[in-house]
């Protein structure tokens, strides 16, 4: 039974996601930004709502309180490919990170670009890093929050990556919040893996700061997030 709903959730997920990308490159170019985003938040909203009523996935959020009004840089932990896409709707107005060959996919890399993502080539780390500085800076100067995943990569559920400093650098440069997030998602939607779990996947927002030192910033919030993904596994 697992398996059918996973297969019924995918079914539903890339023919909706084919739909919104086409309806969004029709539209999205007699919009501004911020109505864009709003438009392309719709897709990852119903995503979530299928992955609930196919797989038996419910979401629940920890700490709303905690979201400041103010542009941001939001770091979380990357388990999979849930949180890619859900932080389009749970945080407006937001600028995501994505390897650059991912707006190479017809209609759906083509929506994409409209959003204004900080597209970076994954193979040229330095120069990925002075890009995401630059470009993270000017969003947050559109009064954008900016998501990031300090980690790099995905890593399997329950376990945390290190946490690079670039992005807490990227806070500390334009003097805004660092807003840290954690969440369990790969326990529901495990990274490279077909079959979707029942389950709850949490979401905890922490509570936004200031960076002093990025790399002692780092340290901490990769801190915080393994102290808090155990409660959450």
């Amino acid at each position: 039974m697992i398996y059918t709903r996973s297969f019924i959730f995918y079914i539903g997920y890339i023919s909706s996601g084919v739909l919104a990308s086409f309806v969004a490159c029709v539209i999205g170019p007699f919009l501004n930004l911020e109505n864009r985003l709003k438009l392309f938040s719709l897709w990852p909203k119903f995503a979530n709502w299928f992955l609930h009523i196919t797989c038996d996935i419910k979401v629940n959020i920890i700490g709303k309180e905690n979201l400041p009004d103010e542009p941001c840089v939001i770091v979380s932990n990357h388990q999979g490919q849930w949180e890619t896409f859900s932080m389009q709707y749970l945080f407006h107005p937001l600028c995501t990170l994505l390897k650059r060959e991912l707006l190479y996919i017809p209609l759906w890399g083509w929506a994409m670009k409209m959003l204004k993502p900080i597209a970076i080539d994954r193979s040229k780390p330095k120069e990925a890093i002075t890009q995401t500085l630059a470009e993270g800076s000017n969003r947050l100067s559109l009064g954008m929050y900016v998501l990031l995943f300090p980690e790099g990569t995905r890593v399997e559920a329950g376990s945390v990556g290190k946490y690079a400093r670039s992005s807490f650098e990227l806070a500390k440069r334009n003097g805004v919040k660092v807003l840290p997030l954690c969440h369990n998602s790969g326990s529901c939607w495990p990274a490279h893996k077909f079959v979707k779990k029942p389950g709850t996947i949490t979401l905890k927002i922490g509570k936004p700061f200031f960076v002093d030192d990025s790399k002692e910033s780092a340290l901490r919030t990769e801190e915080w997030v393994t102290d808090n993904i155990k409660s959450l596994s």
